[in-house]
């Protein structure tokens, strides 16, 4: 049995009371103090880990403003905070151990937005990607672009002066800046915009903080205006942070936002932007060219930018080997295929805009004529890209690359702490020549991405910083390519910011470093916001990068094993893109309904990862007991698990907080398939609830829940009752109090009585053709007994297509089991229902499952008891007979076929959606896949009471919207049995199963044949 672990903390008087001052003076926001809030944020997507003391997520600017107000109060004068935007920074810029200022969650607030003037409103947490789907109609957008788009929020592109792919063509984020309404540490409300001169002055004459920072600003910009321009690089990717060299504009206005974009927090809060805007490209298309190896696409980098392309973008083979392993490379693999002679080791992408598409043909034929007509050493061939959704999906693979890096097996993983440097561009391929030298030098391996047209290059080296002989060889490597880095004119932070590398700030800026201090003192002159970043007060010195607590060094004492045995807990990265904001997404539900980091995936691996380690530091191995556990009797730990549960030592049980966290996981797999590392929740969920229900009792829900699918043949036999009970007040408050409720009643009985089942002896007597010519369903029980017209549905196309069909045997496939955390009763069913799906495999006969969720569960949670047999989807196996589908008929005005595919089906079967098309356009039916998220129901997540709330909240964001918006020619299908229970629990509507609507259009035609032969 597991050991309690404590959740007692070390907090200083200080912040106790900051938090119970901001209570009383009627802070309106989330306050988080919890060990689960602080566990979660004391990592973004860098390699350090600090706690912070809490969390706070304001309301609105009222709540900044009584943050600052209670700042500057002299009891809480060593009270430090750090804003924090969508918690993906590379360098530690976020983490504290002070308390966090999370905007998001809240101040996400699209204002205004004005086409005719080209600007937006916005809250500091509105997210990117958020942004420019509300700005789509007006045919603007925002255009800094990032790989972190769809959760990265406004506030923290401005405090790193963020930009990525194009900034040639649309800079950084400061360059679409107009205004930032930022709150000061003494709750000075201020808006920053660029003034005149006598605006200037005007500031400078205020006798308060204002006209301290403006008469600081203005006496710097001045005297120092020969520094500047000496030690700040003419780069595209100008050195950020307390940018003085853009303060004094050309058209001569003073910009007090060149030096707070970049500030990373150190200088103020901001609580809302307003943004240039500018209109969407009329016309795009990429060329995907391909090479021999990483230096070709270097060095023919450089022609390619003097196309005049609006951007150019560069991956080398490891990046490459890592995609073409991802769920999203069979949507563009035809757009980087294989040459003659082998595949490419490298790749430029190049994208070209135009007003038109005359204009775009023609500055694609230059492209194309400039790499036709001169030889290249290493050039192999190249592809161009048409269309949005085409370009898009190249696009989200590059976007990819960094959390891709992350995908590799064992402890040895690349790592981010020299990883967007920038040199100009005519310097690169040399540059990045030295670059390799270095950590080939060193023994490393590596991956190189980066903005070539630019000069920016991504690299992150391999490393396990659990090991401290690779956390000395950061050290040296940092150092290295710092020297390197000013060997050729460049930066060391070309886009990422600063952070925690802020200790070579001094050396990088010389004799202006002074200076920056005085900045940050008439901002900050007691040093409370997000010390330690850019800049140290006069006389003190900044953390050097191997004096923050590095993550590997906590989960030293895990080892190897453990970190291998939890489906890569350890190993999340903290890329963050399960914090995508769009509600059509698939990755994370839980936290797309709640905006809660802790329930998302990055959020759970970070609680599992210190339980684990609290663990091991009490000498458990969590494996061991686990065995322990499944060689004992349930019954025999029962005492023990009563006393527990009661308790009250064990109220503040760490085990608790991790378990509310995966309470809410719907264990819909996104992460499995969408997480760029793979972090599977699902999987390490159940381990977990294995462990912490053998020490705790679990709710009554459980095993109802584990019984239904063993019981529902019984059920069945007893119909009348059971829907006597799910359908009656007595029975439905009875069911809740057991925790479930909007269960669905059974239909007349299931087919089983009039198909013949697959038995062996029956499968024994056919003979090889016979066997070609037949097909055996598995249907899972939820399908079969509850909506089993679809299943009926797949039994007719079969006689239709000439196959004769067979029902498995009843089998349970366990995933209930599985979601719950019973795993030795799963393995056991598991094992018992393997060996006979393998025995009928062996016959050579496809085995054909019905609902997605259930299907894909054999090859999953089933992985591990060595399955032989693959039991297709429909979809598969219908692509696999397609020739005998018929010819399409004429059909007058057919009505358009939408598909919502579930969403487990979408994520960890990347060419499910895509095969229904298939299918679809042979029979001559229009077909389209709507995009939507989670419906919330989720098996049986959204039948229990706990989370029911959450599951219509859920169903509100993206299927509600998509099914009001279907057109009256349109049909909406859904694969999920799930997913129809949903709709027609919300929506009192029947969609239909692809299945029954292929079986009825194959109906129709066999009908149509009849009649033309009958005349």
């Amino acid at each position: 049995m597991i050991p309690r672990l404590d959740t007692s903390r070390s907090v200083s008087a200080a912040n106790s009371n900051f938090f119970k001052h901001l209570a009383s003076v009627g802070f309106e926001g989330d306050t988080g103090t919890g060990v689960s809030e602080r566990t979660v944020y004391s990592t973004d997507n860098s390699i350090y880990q600090v706690a912070p003391a809490g969390v706070l997520f304001p309301k609105n600017i009222d709540d900044l403003k009584r943050i600052a107000k209670a700042l500057a109060k002299p009891e809480f004068s060593t009270v430090t905070i750090a804003p924090r935007g969508g918690g993906t920074g590379t360098n530690g810029q976020s983490l504290t151990d002070g308390i966090v200022v999370d905007c998001s969650r809240h101040m996400n607030r699209i204002i205004e937005i004005d086409p005719e003037r080209r600007t937006a409103r916005v809250e500091a947490g509105v997210v990117k990607d958020q942004l420019n789907k509300a700005l789509e109609p007006y045919g603007l957008f925002f255009a800094p672009e990032l790989s972190t788009s769809n959760r990265a929020t406004i506030g923290g592109m401005i405090a790193t002066d963020a930009c990525g792919q194009g900034s040639c063509l649309y800079g950084k984020t400061s360059n679409h800046v107009r205004a930032l309404r930022a709150v000061l540490t003494d709750g000075t409300d201020f808006l920053s915009r660029p003034v005149r001169e006598e605006e200037l002055r005007a500031l400078q004459a205020r006798r308060d903080r204002i006209g301290d920072i403006h008469r600081t600003l203005a006496r710097i910009s001045t005297d120092d205006r020969e520094q500047i321009e000496a030690v700040f690089p003419k780069l595209n990717r100008f050195m950020t942070g307390y940018d003085l060299a853009h303060l004094q504009r050309e058209d001569g206005l003073f910009d007090l936002n060149a030096v707070l974009c970049g500030s990373e927090g150190t200088l103020a809060m901001i609580a809302e932007a307003e943004l240039a805007l500018l209109p969407i490209p009329a016309c795009a298309a990429l060329i995907t060219i391909r090479y021999d190896n990483f230096n070709a696409a270097l060095e023919d980098a450089r022609t390619l930018v003097a196309l005049n392309a609006a951007s150019v973008e560069t991956i080398d083979e490891t990046v490459l080997q890592l995609a073409k392993g991802d769920n999203a490379w069979p949507r563009i693999a035809a757009f980087f295929p294989d040459d003659a002679d082998g595949p490419a080791n490298g790749i430029n992408i190049v994208e070209v805009l135009a007003d038109t598409a005359g204009d775009l043909a023609e500055k694609l034929a230059v492209v194309s004529a400039a790499l036709q007509g001169t030889l290249f050493a290493g050039r192999k061939g190249f592809s161009t890209v048409h269309g949005k959704a085409d370009i898009d999906a190249v696009w989200t693979m590059r976007k990819r690359a960094v959390g891709l890096l992350g995908n590799v097996d064992g402890p040895i993983r690349p790592v981010p702490f020299v990883e967007d440097t920038a040199v100009p561009p005519e310097h690169l391929a040399a540059y990045i020549r030295e670059f390799r030298a270095l950590l080939d030098g060193e023994g490393l391996t590596y991956g190189m991405f980066g903005h070539v047209d630019a000069g920016v290059l991504h690299v992150r080296p391999a490393l396990d910083l659990t090991r401290a002989d690779h956390a000395a060889l950061m050290r040296r490597i940092s150092d290295a390519v710092v020297a390197l880095t000013q060997k050729y004119g460049g930066v060391l932070w070309g886009e990422h910011g600063k952070g925690v590398r802020s200790e070579h700030v001094p050396s990088f800026f010389g004799p202006l470093y002074p200076r920056l201090q005085e900045i940050k003192q008439a901002f900050d002159p007691l040093n409370q916001l997000n010390p330690g970043k850019i800049v140290a007060p006069a006389g003190s010195a900044l953390p050097k990068i191997d004096e923050i607590p590095l993550r590997g060094s906590l989960d030293r004492i895990l080892g190897n094993d453990i970190r291998a045995a939890f489906d890569n807990t350890a190993y999340c990265n903290g890329n963050g893109a399960c914090f995508d904001f769009d509600a059509d997404g698939l990755m994370c539900p839980s936290y797309k309904a709640t905006r809660d980091r802790r329930f998302s995936p990055k959020g759970r691996a970070s609680l599992m990862r210190e339980w684990l380690r609290r663990l091991a530091e009490k000498g458990v191995d969590p494996r061991r007991e686990a065995e322990r556990l499944r060689r004992t009797s349930t019954v025999s730990g029962l005492a023990r698990r009563v006393w527990n549960s009661l308790n009250p030592a064990n109220h503040d049980d760490f085990s608790h907080e991790v378990r509310a966290a995966m309470d809410t996981c719907l264990a819909c797999k996104a992460c499995a398939g969408q997480c760029p590392v793979k972090v599977s929740v699902p999987a390490f969920r159940s381990k977990f609830l294995e462990l912490y229900y053998a020490r705790y009792l679990r709710p009554l829900k459980d095993p109802v829940v584990a019984a239904i699918e063993p019981l529902l043949p019984l059920m069945a036999r007893t119909r009348p009752l059971y829907n006597l009970v799910v359908g009656s007040t007595i029975g439905r408050t009875a069911m809740r109090f057991t925790g479930l409720t909007a269960l669905p009643a059974l239909p007349a009985p299931s087919l089983r009585r009039s198909v013949a089942i697959a038995t062996p002896e029956v499968l024994a007597r056919l003979s090889a053709q016979e066997r070609d010519e037949t097909v055996i369903f598995v249907p899972d029980a939820f399908t079969e007994h509850f909506d089993p017209q679809v299943l009926s549905a797949a039994i007719d196309i079969a006689v239709l297509l000439g196959f004769r069909p067979f029902l498995a045997p009843s089998l349970n496939n366990g995933k209930a089991l599985h979601v719950l955390g019973y795993l030795r009763a799963f393995e056991k069913v598991a094992d018992r229902t393997a060996r006979q799906l393998d025995r009928m495999a062996d016959t050579g006969i496809a085995l054909v499952g019905i609902d997605p969720p259930m299907t894909l569960a054999y090859r999953s949670e089933y992985a591990a008891l060595r399955l032989r047999a693959r039991v297709l989807l429909p979809q598969e196996w219908l692509t696999h007979v397609i020739d005998r589908l018929p010819a399409p008929a004429p059909v007058r005005a057919p009505p358009l076929y939408r598909l919502m595919a579930h969403c487990t089906e979408r994520s960890n079967a990347p060419a499910a959606v895509s095969q229904w098309g298939t299918v679809f356009a042979k029979l001559g039916i229009a077909f389209s896949a709507v995009d939507v998220g989670c419906c919330g129901m989720a098996g049986m997540f959204g039948h229990e009471v706990q989370n029911r709330v959450l599951s219509e909240n859920l169903y509100a964001m993206s299927w509600q919207p998509a099914l009001a918006s279907a057109g009256t020619e349109e049909v909406i299908m859904a694969t999920g049995y799930s997913c129809r229970s949903q709709v027609k629990l919300m929506s009192q509507r029947h969609i239909p199963h692809p299945l029954q609507v292929i079986r009825t259009h194959l109906q129709a035609q066999a009908a149509a044949i009849g009649e033309t032969r009958h005349v």
